[in-house]
């Protein structure tokens, strides 16, 4: 356990020093702090107009897997960022 004696310091020098270390703690939190982005889902019917396809070549990449698809009730959904990933550069 650390002890601290405060010797020749005034009540409002400790307060100053307090709100400066909290101050430098927040922005240090502030440079790496992420927000969770929200997932955004796209239909097939979404998913063939992004990729200017059509909807049996988005059923033939989700059959290969390349794509994944996600169902809730009846509705056949894809995750709009495990879209964009799976589309890969081509070396020249």
């Amino acid at each position: 356990m650390k002890q601290v004696q405060l010797i020749s310091l005034t009540p409002e020098q400790l307060q100053e020093a307090i709100i400066q270390g909290v101050k430098t703690q927040i922005d240090e939190l502030k440079e790496h702090f992420q927000p969770k982005e929200p997932t955004i889902y796209i239909s097939r019917q979404e998913l063939a107009e992004l990729l200017h396809c059509d909807i049996s070549t988005v059923h033939n990449l989700t059959v290969k897997g390349i794509l994944t698809k996600y169902q809730i009730g009846g509705r056949v959904l894809y995750k709009r960022d495990e879209v964009e990933n799976a589309i890969i550069k081509i070396k020249n």
